[in-house]
């Protein structure tokens, strides 16, 4: 299961913005282009939770919930793993360009991302 951790990472230091602000362009963070997309995948989970609360309310068949829980497993593992490439396909691949201290702070950051996910 996908454990929820916070970050301290905000706009403006995801790594981006020291690309961004060489070309002089405005800052975003790798998923934006698919934000809507990620919103709606969000709300759908948010759904499946306020389910598994009604089935356990309802005291449904166990394996029915553990059934519901695993597409919701399943559900989040996808959330993380498209969020994960979008940042590696923007936030790491624009460090690697300037590349120095930064790119080595992301590729570290990534892989610290992947085995959290992995672990999971």
């Amino acid at each position: 299961m996908i454990e929820a951790t916070q970050t301290t990472e905000t706009a403006d230091d995801c790594g981006c913005a020291a690309a961004d602000a060489a070309a002089e362009t405005p800052h975003h963070h790798g998923y934006m282009g698919d934000k809507a997309r990620y919103l709606a995948r969000l709300r759908r989970i948010e759904g499946q939770v306020r389910g598994i609360h009604r089935m356990v309310d309802e005291e449904k068949y166990c394996i029915d919930i553990l059934t519901q829980i695993s597409a919701l497993t399943s559900a989040l593992e996808n959330v993380a793993l498209g969020l994960l490439d979008d940042h590696m396909r923007h936030c790491v691949a624009d460090a690697a360009r300037l590349g120095g201290e930064a790119a080595e702070e992301k590729f570290t950051e990534a892989a610290q991302a992947i085995a959290r996910l992995v672990k999971s």
